[in-house]
This record gives C-alpha cells, structure tokens and sequence, in this order.
C-alpha cells in the first residue's frame, strides 16, 4: 500500500529539557538527544516530535517563543540544530517541530515594536483593544490566569492572551503577519524539517467583536475562540503557502475538536493531515481538569470508538508534555508487578488501534508521576499559578491535589537512563528533580530486562510494521458494555487481529467469543487474563521474520478454541 509516510511510522516526542544533557548544566539539549538515536532507532522510532527549541524567555518552557528562527543557547545552536536533522535523516527517522504561533513571547521583537504605539506598523500583528469603565475589553479567562488581558499603560490599551501574560495571542487578521509566519515555516522546511506539530492551532481565529462569555465575574469562553469559522481560511492559506508540494506532515493540537468538526480540518487534506483530540486527556476529570475522579472504562471505550468512526486516521497517544503520566494516570502503581503489567496493557490497548501512534519520552519504560511534597519543587507556570490563586480562596489542599494527579511538572522530569548519579540525564544539578525512582525504573535495567516494559514496546513496533492488519484495518469494538475489558477487533483483507485488555486488578475470563492464534500475551490461562493483562489474537499465524522474531514460536503456536 503507497501511503503517507506518517501513517507508518510510530512517533517519539521528545522534550529536550528533560531528555538528555550533553554539558553539565542540568538541561537537556540537542547534542544530547544526538546522543541517543541509536536508541531511538534500536527501539524501532521512525519519527520524533521536538518540543520546541527556538529562543524563548521559558515563561511557559519554549511555548512562549522570543525568536522563531534561532535556536535557544541553553539548548545549543542552529549548527547543532543541522547535525540533528542530518544525523536523524541518516537512521531514516522523520523530524517534526513544534510550531507556535496562536502566540509568541511577550519578549518577541513584534510585541516589543507592537506596544510602542497604536501607529506602529507592528501594532495589529498583536490584538489590542480599549478597555471598559477602567476593566477589561471583555470577561474572558485564560488558560493560565483569571483574566485574558492585561493592561499596558504605554499606550492605555488592554492586549489578549489566552495563556500567560507574557504570552500575548497574535493577530491572524493581518496579512502581513501571516506572510512573515508562512515565511519563517517555509525556511525552517528548507533546513530538512519533515512537518510540524502546530500548538492550540485550533484558537488562530477570534470571533468578530470579541463578546464577553455568559456568566459573572471571569469566564472561560472558548465558544468564541476555538473553531471559528475563519481558521479554515488561514489553514488552507497555510498549507498553500507552505505545504503544498512538499513531501511533509502537519498535526494539529486542536483544542475544543469534536466528532462533528474534526473533518473540517482533516476530511479534505487541504487543512491538517492528522489531529490531536483530548476527550480521552479530560475523562479523569470533573467539570474541569482539577477536580480529579476515576476515569470511567465504559466512557473510554466510548470515545475511542466514537473517534475511529469519525475519521479516517486518528492520532493514538496516553500522554504527552502537558499530561501527567500514563501508567500513574490509567493504570497501577501500587506494586512493582502491576506497574510493569498495567503498563504493557496500556500500551497493548493503545498502540495496536488504526492510526499513528505517539510515544511520550519515558513512557515506554513506565516512568511514573513525581512524589512532589513542597510547592518549591514546582517549576510548571499552569500548577505555580493554579496554587497561588487557590490560595487566595483558601482552597489550598484541592488545588495540590489537582497537581499531584494532573500537573504537567509530572511528564517533565527528567528521563531515567540508569541508576547512577541523576539517573545518567546530567552530571550537574537538574533543572527539575528527577523522580527517586530512577535506580529502579531505568532504560539500562530495562534493556537487561527481555520481559520489560521497554521489550514490550519494541515488540508492539515491530508487529505494527509487519503487520497490514494493525496498520490498515477496520476497527471494531467488541463487548462494548463490559465494565473491565476492553476489546476490539482489526480487519484488514481477509485476516483479523482481536485485542484484548483486561483494566481490572483482577483476573478475568474472556468471552467465549474470542479465538484465534495468540500472537502477544499474558494469559493466565488459555482464557484468562491476569491483572492487568492483555491478549493479542490473529487469525493467521504471525509472520515471525517480519517481527524480528520477538514473538516466541512458543506462543504463536498456542490457540484458544471455544
């Protein structure tokens, strides 16, 4: 089958701060990452995602860009930046950027022009507006802070930010914005960059006037920022401008996408070619991502379902920079056992649906949440501001709850590589606290390991790209009302794979329905699944030279029968 590049190879995002440091200074960087393809390739990578590295102030760790065209020096230089791209197009691993541009640093050489004066030619590439009575120009909350404007009294105005106040939102009216954008993405596609990752693209376009949301007091109002109809028009113009005749990827982060938009930017190819949705990312929470409940199965099995029927290529992710752990989140941690079998589970349920899938660093030797105990240990603007404004409403030990489970510092410690001094990410003090847990929880032990979360991984790789089923096939829920199993079946020509995934700490018998030649497994009997544990039926006999022989003839020759 002659498809998009993308839809066959598995993605790793890497964070650079917290992934490797090649000089000492507790900060990850671009010779470090170097340093680790070979993992990389070993594990069977065939793209990355690079959080970005463009010169930033670190208001919001690199979201918050100051230049869109150098590389930050903490990170390395642009020279570095061309042996990456050179050294991973040599092991045939893609590379995709971040690109942010809802928004840039408050530090950026346009906002700095911008808040000069209302003449300014740079003024309108930043959304300025007059003030009422004194207050705000509307009600509107931000993701980071109460209110989305602040004051500037150089010129008496009041400028927009969805995120941090030294985040202020771009004008995507202006065309001549737009061009310096379009601009500054094709030079970066010109140094060998493969595509780009694109931040809360979905928040580009403001409603016309800007109204005030319904309610009292600050209101979180995507209704007139999200999905409004004119970011069709700059997406299409970008991809015109940009894409078009280049052999390259865009995902968009789309905030606010539902079932009933997501092929308004997908459906055509003229917009974004794959997208991220977060109805998965908000199941453990309660009217808000704070207030922490268990998630509930039969909701994921939903949602799941819902998104493979709604388009035709899904993104397939349990985490990424701004989500705390996957197997603290979604599976157990309260033992050494069920952390490494609930996370292999995880994977398994995951990794094997129709789409492409997104490993987050550390995920794939189940690295965990942090053990924070002081708000010092915090370094996450989101979880900093959360805490002070609960605070000041005496609502204190709510909010380090929500850190605790939700907070982003979680998926930002550093990457544990082995047992020595700072888990081998740095020979000098971390930026950020590597969790205690690193002499166990480790890629080196890992690799020793042939039964490791981290063989697991590479096995799920390797049975992807041998596998037309697992790439290409129809999805099908199966038993969708079962409270503790989560099953379904790919269909591809005339072959089938049935996956089975049991998210329970106890045993469970598997319906009498599901047959076939288990290919990956951990049965506790021929039909029962252990804690935790998973199943991975085909109705053909597995190719074992295509998976590189990791599937042991052993258990490609077992089969449950009814």
């Amino acid at each position: 089958m002659n498809s998009p590049w993308w839809k066959e190879r598995v993605f790793y995002q890497i964070y650079p701060r917290s992934f490797q440091d090649s000089n000492a200074d507790g900060i990850g960087d671009i010779q470090g990452i170097i340093s680790r393809l070979d993992y990389l390739k070993w594990l069977g990578i065939g793209a990355i995602w690079l959080c970005p590295v463009y010169d930033s102030p670190n208001a919001d760790m690199g979201y918050d860009i100051r230049n869109y065209e150098s590389i930050m020096a903490e990170f390395g230089t642009m020279e570095d930046f061309e042996q990456l791209v050179e050294e991973l197009h040599k092991q045939d691993i893609k590379l995709v950027m971040d690109l942010v541009v809802n928004h840039s640093s408050d530090e950026h050489a346009w906002f700095i022009e911008s808040r000069k004066s209302k003449d300014n030619p740079y003024r309108d590439y930043y959304i300025w507006r007059d003030g009422k009575e004194g207050k705000e120009p509307n009600n509107w909350s931000s993701f980071f802070t109460p209110s989305a404007w602040s004051y500037d009294k150089t010129t008496d105005q009041w400028y927009l930010h969805l995120f941090s106040e030294k985040q202020p939102d771009l004008n995507w009216e202006n065309e001549n914005m737009r061009a310096e954008v379009y601009a500054m993405i094709n030079r970066w596609l010109d140094k060998g960059v493969d595509g780009f990752r694109m931040d809360v693209i979905s928040l580009l376009a403001k409603a016309p006037g800007m109204p005030d949301g319904e309610g009292e007091g600050y209101v979180f109002s995507e209704q007139y920022f999200a999905f409004q109809p004119k970011l069709h028009e700059y997406l299409r113009e970008m991809r015109q401008n940009c894409f078009v005749g280049r052999d390259c990827m865009c995902v968009g982060e789309t905030t606010f996408v539902t079932t009933h938009n997501a092929n308004s930017v997908v459906g055509d190819g003229q917009e974004l070619d794959l997208l991220f949705q977060f109805d998965i990312m908000d199941i453990d929470g309660k009217n808000g991502k704070w207030n922490v409940i268990p998630f509930d199965l039969l909701k994921l099995k939903q949602i799941i379902s819902s998104w493979q029927k709604a388009i035709d290529w899904n993104t397939l992710f349990w985490g990424n920079h701004d989500q705390p752990r996957a197997v603290s989140r979604f599976g157990s941690t309260e033992t050494e056992e069920l952390r490494v079998q609930s996370a292999k589970m995880l994977a398994t349920a995951m990794y094997l649906m129709r789409g492409t899938p997104f490993i987050y660093q550390g995920e794939e030797i189940g690295m965990t949440n942090y053990p924070f105990v002081s708000p010092d240990e915090l370094r996450d603007v989101e979880s900093i501001n959360l805490l002070h404004e609960a605070e000041k409403e005496g609502n204190r030990a709510w909010a380090w709850n929500g850190i605790l489970h939700k907070g982003r510092d979680n998926a930002r410690t550093p990457v544990q590589w082995d047992s020595t001094d700072n888990a081998g990410f740095t020979t000098g003090t971390p930026w950020i606290q590597v969790n205690p847990n690193y002499k166990q929880i480790n890629v080196e032990n890992a690799t020793e390991d042939p039964d490791s979360i981290l063989h697991h991984y590479r096995k799920l790789i390797a049975l992807r790209k041998g596998n037309d089923i697992l790439k290409y096939g129809d999805f099908e829920m199966l038993h969708p009302s079962h409270e503790k199993l989560f099953i379904y079946r790919r269909e591809y020509g005339a072959g089938s794979v049935i996956v089975c995934c049991n998210f329970a700490n106890e045993q469970i018998t598997l319906p009498q329905d599901i047959s076939g030649t288990i290919i990956l497994g951990s049965l506790h009997t021929k039909d029962m699944l252990c804690p935790y544990g998973f199943a991975v039926f085909s109705s053909q006999k597995p190719d074992l030279k295509t998976c590189q022989n990791w599937i042991s003839s052993e258990k490609g020759s077992q089969r449950r029968k009814d």
